[in-house]
C-alpha cells in the first residue's frame, strides 16, 4: 500500500506540469534515487517562466514513507547567501546602506583590520576574515555544540589577523555572510529573517520560505537529511546550528519558481537591484572573478550561466540559470552522497543541447591551447605529482585512454579524459578544466586547473624521501590565544599525533622540514627560536596562519 500512494504522488507530481519529450532521458538521470526506500530528491525545470517539468525521486521522510515533491521543503544550504545578499542590496537602493560602508562602522569592536574591510568585501568573500565553522571545529574539535549570535561574534573580534589584506583575494568564508546578517539586524532593527519575510518572501508569494534558527522545530512538508550508513541503508543527518544568514532557509522547489520568475520581471525586485546583485568581483590586482552576490556567474559549453550550490548535513542543493535561454534547472536533495551540480549539467545536456556553442578554452590562455593543439603530450608525459602548497597533492597516472587523480587529502579519486589539445575534464564536473603545459625534460612541470572564473597553479614535484625528522622534538603543548584552545602533541608508535577537546589522536605527516599535514586537510608549520621549538602555524580550509605557541 505504501508503494501504491508513492507511485501515485509521483504521478501527481509529474502530471501537474505535463510531459516533455525529454522525460526518459531525465528520469535515467536519477534512477538510483528513484525508489521508494532511499531518500533522494526534487526536480524542477523552468522554461520561460513556467515549471516545464518538475518530480520528486526518492523519499522526503522513510520512517513514514513520505516522498519528495514540488512541494517539499529542503534546507538548501548556501544558497541562502543570495537571499542575505538580496537584503543588503534592497537596503542599499532604500539609502540606508552602502557597499562601501566600513565593517568597524557597524562592529567597533573589530581590531582595526575592520577599518579596511566594506561590505563589498563581505559580499564577495573578500574580506580575508576567517570562516567562523572553520574556527569553532579548531576550537572545540570533535564537538557538535551549537553557537549563538554572540558566541560566534566573540571568536571572530577575537581574531586578531586576517587570513589575507582586504580584497587582494577570493576566499570563500561563511563569515561574512553572517556578519550581513547582523548588519541588517543593526540598520533596521529587524531578525535577518523577519526583514527578509517581509520584502522578500512575502511580496513574492514565497510562503513556504523562511529562515530557519531551529532545528528540532517540525516543519510540515519538511524533507529530512539523510546520510549512507555504509551497510546499505541511511542515518539521519541534521543541521546543529541555529545560525542564519551563511544558510539556514527552508524552501521548495515551487517558492524558488518565484524567486527565478523575479529575475525577469519583478516590481519589487528591479533591473538596477540585479544590476548590483550580479556585479562581478573585482581584487586589488584589478582581475575579476566569477563571484558576485550570493551567486557564480560563468558559463557552461558556451552558454551563460548563474547559479550557486549549498550543502549542510545530509542536505544539498543547486540552482543553475541560464538567462539568455530563460532556463533554470532547481536541484533539492535530502541525502548526503549527492551530487546536484553534476546532476544539472547532465540535466542541462539533456535540455539544451541543440544551443551548445564550440567551447571556448576555458583555460583563459588561448596560446597554451594553441601550442598544446600543435603538439599533444602523452599520456605518460602528463603523469605524476603535482602540488599547489606543501602536502596538497595530485597524484595523477595513466590509466586506459584517460588519466586518474588521486587528491591525496581525502584520498577521492575520478577519471579525466581529454576534451582539446592538453586540456582535460571530468565528465561529471564539466565546468573544472585539466590544462597540462610546460613541457620540460619529457614531463609537463605545470598543471592549471580552472575553476569558477580563475586558473590555480599546481606545480610538478619529483618523488624524494621525505626529510627525517625526530617526532620527540615536537611533543608538547600548544595555546592558541585567538581561540582560548590547548592542543597536545604527542609521538605513539614513532609518530606525531594532536589530540585536542573530544577529538581522538589524529596523526601529522611530515611533509617537508618542520611542516606537517593532516591528510592535506590541515597544515601545520612550526616555528623555531634558538633551534628549539616555540611554536606552529595552523592552515585549516578557510583559516590561514592561525598562531600556537608552545606552553613552558
Amino acid at each position: 500500500m505504501k508503494n501504491l500512494i508513492f507511485f501515485f504522488c509521483l504521478l501527481q507530481s509529474l502530471h501537474g506540469f505535463g510531459q516533455i519529450k525529454e522525460t526518459q532521458a531525465i528520469d535515467s538521470i536519477f534512477s538510483e534515487l528513484n525508489k521508494p526506500n532511499v531518500p533522494g530528491c526534487a526536480l524542477g525545470i523552468i522554461k520561460d517562466g513556467n515549471l516545464i517539468y518538475t518530480k520528486g525521486y526518492g523519499m522526503a521522510d522513510l520512517e513514514h514513507q513520505i516522498p519528495n515533491s514540488i512541494n517539499t521543503l529542503f534546507d538548501i544550504g548556501s544558497n541562502a547567501k543570495q537571499f542575505t545578499a538580496a537584503c543588503i542590496v534592497l537596503l542599499v537602493q532604500k539609502g540606508k546602506l552602502n557597499l562601501d560602508n566600513k565593517l568597524s562602522d557597524f562592529f567597533p569592536e573589530f581590531p582595526s583590520y575592520a577599518n579596511k574591510i566594506t561590505i563589498r568585501h563581505l559580499l564577495n568573500h573578500t574580506s580575508g576574515i576567517r570562516d567562523y565553522l572553520t574556527l569553532q571545529f579548531l576550537k572545540s574539535p570533535g564537538e557538535n555544540k551549537s553557537y549563538t549570535d554572540s558566541e560566534i561574534m566573540e571568536l571572530l573580534v577575537n581574531q586578531k589577523e586576517l587570513n589575507f589584506q582586504p580584497g587582494d583575494k577570493n576566499l570563500y568564508s561563511n563569515s561574512g555572510y553572517w556578519l550581513l546578517g547582523q548588519i541588517v539586524n543593526k540598520i533596521t532593527g529587524m531578525d535577518l529573517a523577519a526583514f527578509a519575510k517581509k520584502e522578500i518572501f512575502e511580496p513574492l508569494g514565497m510562503n513556504s520560505t523562511d529562515f530557519q534558527r531551529n532545528y528540532s522545530q517540525i516543519a510540515k512538508k519538511m524533507a529530512y537529511g539523510y546520510a549512507p550508513n555504509g551497510s546499505g541503508g541511511f542515518t539521519i543527518s541534521m543541521p546543529t546550528n541555529n545560525e542564519i544568514g551563511a544558510g539556514g532557509i527552508f524552501t521548495s522547489i515551487e517558492d524558488l519558481k518565484k524567486w527565478d520568475e523575479a529575475f525577469y520581471q519583478s516590481k519589487i525586485l528591479n533591473e538596477d537591484f540585479w544590476s548590483i546583485m550580479l556585479n562581478k568581483c573585482v581584487l586589488n590586482s584589478g582581475d575579476t572573478l566569477g563571484y558576485a552576490c550570493g551567486l557564480t556567474i560563468s558559463n557552461y559549453k558556451g552558454l551563460n550561466t548563474k547559479s550557486h550550490g549549498g550543502e549542510i548535513a545530509g542536505y544539498h542543493s543547486e540552482m543553475m540559470c541560464f538567462p539568455d535561454q530563460r532556463v533554470t534547472i532547481i536541484l533539492l536533495a535530502n541525502r548526503l552522497d549527492v551530487d546536484p551540480t553534476g546532476m544539472c549539467y547532465k540535466v542541462a545536456d539533456v535540455l539544451l543541447k541543440d544551443q551548445f556553442k564550440v567551447q571556448k578554452n576555458t583555460s583563459q590562455n588561448s596560446e597554451l591551447t594553441r601550442k598544446d593543439l600543435e603538439s599533444k603530450y602523452s599520456l605518460e608525459q602528463m603523469s605524476g605529482t603535482y602540488a599547489i602548497q606543501n602536502g596538497v597533492n595530485l597524484q595523477i597516472n595513466r590509466q586506459d585512454d584517460s588519466l586518474h587523480v588521486n587528491q591525496t587529502w581525502n584520498n577521492i579519486s575520478y577519471k579525466i579524459g581529454r576534451t582539446i589539445g592538453n586540456t582535460f575534464q571530468n565528465p561529471g564536473f564539466p565546468n573544472i578544466t585539466f590544462s597540462f603545459t610546460n613541457l620540460q625534460n619529457g614531463h609537463s612541470n605545470l598543471l592549471l586547473i580552472y575553476q569558477e572564473g580563475r586558473n590555480h597553479e599546481w606545480k610538478r614535484i619529483e618523488d624524494r624521501q621525505l626529510v627525517q625528522i625526530k617526532p620527540e622534538e615536537y611533543v608538547g603543548k600548544y595555546y592558541c590565544k585567538e581561540l582560548d584552545v590547548i592542543y597536545e602533541l604527542t609521538v605513539m608508535n614513532d609518530k606525531l599525533y594532536a589530540l585536542a577537546g573530544k577529538m581522538g589522536p589524529v596523526e601529522l605527516s611530515a611533509v617537508d622540514s618542520d611542516q606537517f599535514s593532516y591528510q592535506g586537510f590541515a597544515k601545520v608549520r612550526f616555528k623555531r627560536n634558538d633551534k628549539l621549538i616555540s611554536g606552529f602555524e595552523l592552515d585549516m580550509d578557510r583559516v590561514l596562519n592561525l598562531k600556537f605557541e608552545k606552553m613552558k
